[in-house]
């Protein structure tokens, strides 16, 4: 039940309760008038004793001596005419208390209705500022990315009261939350790109004492240790680059088809899956959608890599792109794109999947120092999808491996 609803109920239930007691109170005056009357109205015709000589007909006479004339033309006097007159007494105030009761009971449900109407337009109106409140932290919520969306304000203009004072607090909040990811992507951003430098004068540095004439077997082997320790903080250094740029709002979208970008990202790895002993297949189908054509390679690109190096001698990599059309299942009525990679390897256990997008997060014995990769290939896929508005679906495949699905916008154009 909504908050406007529960505010008209009550001041409905508070409307009808006061009117019931109005009522009340007003039957209880009317009954007590009619009992306390010191006259009655009778309907009937008072008629005098005829007498000697005088004119008969109608005459007023004292109470003592009444003589009615009822309804049906009988002439009634002593205790029947003391009678008749109590029974239209009574017939008397049974209809005008039903009248009060049957009158006042409708046109306190009329008003009643009337007033539940009021206060649900009031009600409306007073809550219209917190349905802005609600609509702006929804759409903070629902933003693709963490971060994103959070330059939206309410700004909401009007008398100083309760219901503003929640919006300006919620402005200052989300403000502070604004300038707070913005710090943080600018500083892994200025940090990777100052890490840069120091990591690519160490690598000239062991390749140089590398190369000399009288480096030692020894010295040779150290230093293809550090230059592969080297490679992946570089590696490192660059998925944090990534990440960083992912989940900036996109500022513009260019065609890009990911059938072309499947297949160059399959002939790019060719050596890396030949050293590792996994078949990679590809069916490159049509799949145009738009977006920054650099980050939907390395989305592509983390996908087959990370399903290449966690797999087993001898297995297989397949990857595929299609268009899903509307009506077609999941597509919501829309058309979409999807690039799927399934891979054989190890069992991943169902709630450890989720885990895998999150950054430097690794699969059981994955966590290790020596681990392949820097532990940011799934979180960059997941964030480069939501920046081009789309999602990441994963599930554990029956015999080992995984099944990732990403799906995009289609370009209608």
């Amino acid at each position: 039940m909504t908050l406007r609803l529960r505010l008209t109920l009550i001041y409905g239930g508070l409307f009808m309760a006061a009117g019931v007691l109005l009522l009340g109170l007003t039957y209880a005056l009317f009954n007590q008038q009619l009992s306390s009357g010191d006259h009655v109205i009778i309907k009937g015709t008072y008629l005098s004793p005829p007498a000697s000589g005088a004119t008969t007909g109608p005459q007023p006479v004292p109470p003592k001596n009444v003589v009615v004339l009822n309804n049906k033309g009988d002439v009634l006097t002593g205790p029947d005419a003391e009678r008749a007159m109590n029974e239209q007494r009574d017939q008397l105030r049974s209809a005008a208390t039903k009248s009060l009761l049957t009158q006042g009971g409708i046109a306190l449900l009329l008003v009643g209705a009337l007033a539940a109407g009021s206060g649900w337009l009031v009600a409306g109106r007073v809550l219209a500022p917190l349905h802005r409140v609600t609509d702006t932290a929804r759409r903070i919520a629902l933003a693709p990315a963490a971060g994103r969306g959070l330059h939206e304000r309410i700004a909401l203009r009007g008398p100083d009261d309760e219901v503003k004072n929640l919006a300006d607090a919620f402005d200052t909040m989300v403000e502070r939350l604004d300038h707070s990811f913005d710090g943080q992507r600018r500083f892994v951003a200025n940090a990777s790109h100052e890490l840069r430098t120091p990591l690519t004068l160490g690598r000239a540095l062991v390749e140089v004492a590398m190369h000399r004439r009288s480096a030692s077997e020894d010295v040779k082997q150290l230093g293809e240790s550090l230059l592969e320790i080297n490679r992946r903080h570089e590696q490192l250094i660059s998925g944090l680059l990534i990440l960083a740029d992912s989940e900036k709002e996109l500022t513009a979208r260019y065609p890009v088809n990911l059938a072309d970008v499947v297949s160059h990202v399959v002939a790019q790895l060719a050596n890396e899956a030949a050293a590792s002993d996994v078949v990679v297949r590809a069916d490159a189908g049509d799949a145009p959608t738009t977006g920054d054509a650099l980050l939907l390679e390395r989305l592509v690109h983390n996908l087959v890599e990370n399903a290449i190096r966690h797999n087993h001698a001898g297995g297989w990599v397949e990857v595929r792109s299609r268009t899903v059309g509307p009506g077609e299942v999941g597509t919501g009525g829309a058309g979409w794109v999807e690039v799927e990679v399934v891979n054989s390897g190890a069992d991943v256990p169902a709630y450890e999947v989720e885990g895998l997008f999150k950054p430097f997060h690794r699969l059981r014995d994955d966590r290790l120092v020596a681990a392949k990769g820097a532990g940011l290939g799934l979180s960059i896929v997941r964030s480069v999808a939501e920046a081009h508005g789309g999602s990441v679906r994963a599930s554990p495949r029956d015999g080992g491996g995984l099944t990732i699905v990403v799906t995009l916008p289609v370009d209608p154009g």
